[in-house]
């Protein structure tokens, strides 16, 4: 713990000596997240070797998926905000056009590291990357994710372990990884992109909601481990949200894509920024999702599954469709 002086972030988020008693804020924070920030780091102990290590360096927020969908979405409500990002993704072409638009439209720095964050490792080549740039990993958001659609004994051993390896394994070597350097800087944060599915059973669907119900369990337990650490850990569970995510693992026509409404990225990001600053666990966004939430943790299972399989099962086309349908 530090004593008599410490090393404190400066308004452009880089640390430097400073006393204890008069910790200097990046100058763009009001009163009021100043006051909430404080509340939330009320237990923490900042390690001076900690500190001295990230001295010279730049936060910076780091989003593992961020070449698209709620991930890249994200990236810009961050950027938005003033923060540094650096997106990570398999593939380098949308990655460099994602990033060139967010230094164009927030006039932040924007990096990219072309990645496979299932590779073990993953965390120490986005470690080497960043430094070599001059930042650390202040938050790290994870949205990668891939999702299975149909029986759970018609997947291919080998497509539920991918799904496992991403959803799951590099999630949480991620985490798991970050973490310690938060706590001993007594500052950063985890945002965990889960689903409004992590809170019941998902037949037809099984394997990614047990995949986002893991997510959710160990984000708010975690977070829980740290309340007043000066870390803020949120998972954020959307219900459907307008991207190719649905199509892709072909349950487009299932009756919940025509029967439940649908945010936009933009709007989701937008609640899951808002929360996370407010250190909450847990993100539901859109009204209509918070108002099912209850429902979905308090109704029996013997009641709910049949419902819930129903709208998840895959289909092979729309049961109506309309001239305004075809056109879009």
């Amino acid at each position: 713990m530090l004593h008599r002086a410490a090393y404190l972030p400066s308004s452009s988020g880089e640390f430097h000596l400073g006393p204890v008693r008069s910790p200097r804020r990046p100058a763009r924070l009001s009163l009021p997240r100043r006051a909430l920030d404080a509340w939330l780091s009320r237990h923490a102990e900042p390690s001076e070797a900690a500190i001295q290590a990230a001295r010279g360096l730049k936060p910076a927020t780091v989003v593992a998926g961020g070449s698209r969908g709620i991930g890249l979405a994200i990236a810009r409500r961050f950027a938005k905000a003033g923060h540094d990002v650096v997106l990570l993704a398999r593939h380098a072409k949308p990655l460099e056009e994602a990033a060139a638009a967010i230094e164009r439209d927030f006039s932040v720095t924007a990096l990219t590291i072309p990645i496979d964050i299932t590779d073990a490792a993953a965390p120490q080549i986005i470690d080497a990357g960043l430094a070599e740039r001059g930042f650390y990993a202040d938050i790290l958001v994870i949205s990668a994710g891939i999702g299975l659609a149909g029986r759970f004994d018609s997947h291919t051993q080998a497509d539920v372990t991918r799904l496992l390896d991403l959803n799951v394994t590099a999630l949480t070597r991620l985490m798991h990884h970050v973490l310690p350097g938060m706590l001993a800087r007594g500052r950063g944060g985890v945002m965990n992109i889960a689903s409004l599915g992590g809170l019941v059973p998902g037949p037809y669907q099984a394997a990614y909601y047990a995949s986002k119900a893991y997510v959710i369990s160990l984000t708010e337990a975690v977070a829980a481990e740290n309340v007043g650490m000066g870390v803020r850990l949120t998972a954020i569970a959307p219900g459907p949200v307008n991207t190719g995510f649905h199509a892709a693992m072909g349950s487009e026509m299932s009756f919940y894509r025509q029967l439940i409404l649908s945010l936009s990225p933009e709007r989701t990001a937008a609640a899951a920024y808002r929360g996370y600053v407010l250190g909450f666990r847990l993100v539901v966004p859109g009204v209509i999702n918070k108002l099912m939430t209850p429902a979905l943790r308090i109704l029996p299972h013997r009641l709910l599954l049949p419902l819930i399989g129903w709208l998840l099962e895959p289909r092979a086309e729309r049961p109506w469709s309309d001239a305004a349908d075809e056109k879009d």
